[in-house]
């Protein structure tokens, strides 16, 4: 049978019901959360008892029913990504009268959510990706869940869906990564990828804040973006389609800002490209790469090497690949934490607008060094041509396929998601 375990009753007593130890690591995360506050207190009018706060997400309301069924982990080599999920999942329900429900770490399975659900007719959904890795000790960490929790909460207030104490999610994942932690291959370039997703769950068509919703979180082992080594892509500069609009939806990570891509990125495939180049406007501003962010390198004149990424004017997404890449040139620019390899001579980083034309102006000159996305799934992608107004611009790219900057950025990045080097970013799991 499944077994259900109640966080609160086991913290009551050295064994559950079932027998079993508490393990100590649950223990402990239950007294941390509680010396930070990470959980909201429901307050009571003190003449009538009666609620004036609605609670909010409680670890120590977890229920755990492992599954009966477990299944065994894949061979790495045959991993696809995001194909092969976990024996288990997270959910968290909400309801506008009571608030945040209990928590369940359950069998993965499906949902069960009525026809008339407004995630089906309004998309009321969003999602973030983040990812859990082990390192050559065994010790599993993820990395930078706290950015993605901040985004999440401003995602789920621009859709109306309630907003919730982060912390208390990160604590409940890795509980989940914890029970399925025997599925994150011991092999280099390997991680747990992490889906929490939230979507709208009220039986009513109508177009309003939704009463009920649902956040869930799935895991996925993954293997290397690049196994057989870094293969830049060639990329199709799309003026024929805007992916974001000032005012919109562009800066969340909302579904509804991937379905719209997959026909354009199509088309980008039949005319010999692998990804679309989001362009803006009538001067064609560079605004995303696919669904990664954009980066382009400078070499000016005066032996300036620049950095350059489109700001984050509401159109932008603020990934969080973006945000580290940023964090570590500027530490290496200040001489705060240097990177080996960096090309010498002084290194500007600036997030400002950048168009077609400045890029192509650049190769023309001879002073355009390196284009590369970023993203949590390929961490870096370098770019070697993109087609643009019937033409292809070639971008120049080592010999590994990667560039001067981006090559010891990324070293140093994945030397802290795996561990390699120490980083308060790699939040410890187990």
């Amino acid at each position: 049978m499944s077994r259900l375990t109640s966080l609160r009753s086991l913290t009551s007593s050295a064994r559950s019901r079932s027998g079993l130890l508490v393990p100590s690591h649950v223990k402990n995360a239950l007294a941390r959360q509680t010396q930070a506050r990470f959980n909201s207190s429901v307050t009571r009018d003190p003449m009538t008892g009666e609620l004036t706060s609605l609670p909010d997400i409680e670890v120590s309301r977890l229920q755990v029913i492992q599954t009966d069924k477990p299944q065994p982990p894949p061979d790495p080599s045959s991993l696809v990504f995001g194909h092969t999920f976990t024996d288990h999942m997270l959910a968290i329900p909400w309801a506008a009268a009571s608030g945040w429900g209990a928590p369940q770490i359950k069998p993965y399975g499906p949902l069960v959510l009525d026809p008339s659900a407004t995630v089906f007719h309004y998309a009321q959904e969003l999602f973030e990706g983040l990812k859990a890795y082990r390192d050559a000790n065994g010790k599993i960490t993820m990395f930078r869940p706290d950015m993605n929790m901040k985004r999440m909460n401003r995602t789920a207030q621009r859709i109306a869906l309630p907003t919730f104490n982060g912390n208390a999610v990160i604590e409940l994942m890795k509980q989940l990564i914890r029970i399925d932690k025997h599925w994150i291959p011991d092999k280099e370039g390997y991680s747990l990828y992490i889906r929490p997703t939230f979507i709208g769950t009220q039986a009513a068509l109508g177009i309003a804040p939704p009463s009920e919703a649902l956040l869930f979180v799935i895991c996925s082992p993954v293997g290397p973006y690049y196994p057989q080594g870094f293969k830049p892509v060639a990329l199709y500069g799309t003026t024929e389609y805007s992916r974001a609009a000032p005012g919109g939806i562009g800066a969340y990570k909302l579904g509804a800002n991937y379905a719209p891509g997959v026909m354009v990125q199509k088309e980008a495939a039949k005319k010999g490209y692998v990804q679309n180049l989001w362009l803006h406007g009538p001067e064609h501003h560079i605004t995303e790469v696919g669904t990664m962010n954009a980066f382009v390198v400078f070499k000016h004149p005066d032996g300036v090497t620049e950095l350059v990424t489109p700001p984050l004017d509401g159109m932008i997404l603020p990934g969080v690949t973006r945000d580290s890449v940023l964090a570590l040139a500027r530490d290496h620019a200040s001489g705060k934490a240097l990177i080996d390899g960096m090309p010498e001579g002084k290194l500007v980083i600036n997030e400002r607008p950048v168009t077609m034309k400045e890029v192509i102006d650049a190769s023309k000159q001879g002073q355009l060094v390196e284009f590369f996305g970023t993203g949590t799934a390929a961490v870096i992608s370098p770019v070697d041509r993109i087609g643009y107004l019937g033409q292809d611009l070639h971008i120049p790219v080592g010999p590994d396929g990667m560039g001067p900057v981006s090559r010891p950025i990324w070293k140093q990045l994945v030397g802290i998601q795996t561990g390699k080097i120490a980083h308060p970013w790699s939040v410890l799991v187990d």
